[in-house]
């Protein structure tokens, strides 16, 4: 069988020549690919090589359509080599930041004790005030702010029109607020 055909499924007539190499050294590229990023990575890269060939819509014509291949793969991976060293940079500098240190050694920027009692006593009064809501409004309230549906799905899901959701949230939210004083 030459580099170029496929053991497994052809998905046309018209399939990309690189479509058909990867095919059929899908498991070397693999193993080229463990072997410069590890076992973890491999798998992810072979797949996002293939997605990456597949959607291109084009066919391509090449002199020697492995080593464009192996070329593409290549490139693959510096580009996420270059994104995690983005990344990384990105959280060393939010770390640097968001962090005190002191001495070259993290400092915990834990809110005080009593601060994280105060805390817990406001949540515990909220979650007792949404209890005692109506159970249309509180359900409203629980869907959209907690939950994080939008109106549009809280209504949906509730059976209700966008504006008495926004009336149950706007109802809600002005008891809570008069309640817990804020």
């Amino acid at each position: 069988m030459s580099d170029t055909q496929s053991s497994g499924p052809n998905l046309g007539g018209d399939e990309d020549v690189l479509v058909r190499t990867y095919l059929a050294r899908r498991d070397t590229l693999v193993r080229f690919f463990a072997a410069r990023v590890g076992h973890r990575a491999a798998e992810d890269l072979a797949q996002e090589l293939y997605l990456k060939l597949a959607s291109r819509g084009e066919t391509t014509e090449a002199e020697n359509p492995l080593a464009l291949l192996y070329r593409i793969a290549t490139n693959l991976m510096l580009d996420r080599a270059r994104g995690e060293r983005r990344s990384a940079a990105r959280e060393g500098a939010w770390r640097h930041a968001a962090h005190v240190t002191l001495g070259g050694e993290d400092v915990a920027d834990a809110p005080a004790a009593d601060e994280v009692a105060a805390s817990r006593q406001r949540l515990r009064q909220l979650v007792e005030a949404v209890a005692e809501l109506p159970p249309q409004m509180q359900r409203a309230f629980r869907l959209h702010k907690l939950e994080g549906l939008s109106h549009a799905e809280t209504a949906r899901i509730m059976g209700l029109s966008v504006k008495s959701v926004e009336k149950h949230i706007s109802a809600a939210l002005r008891t809570l607020t008069a309640r817990l004083g804020r």
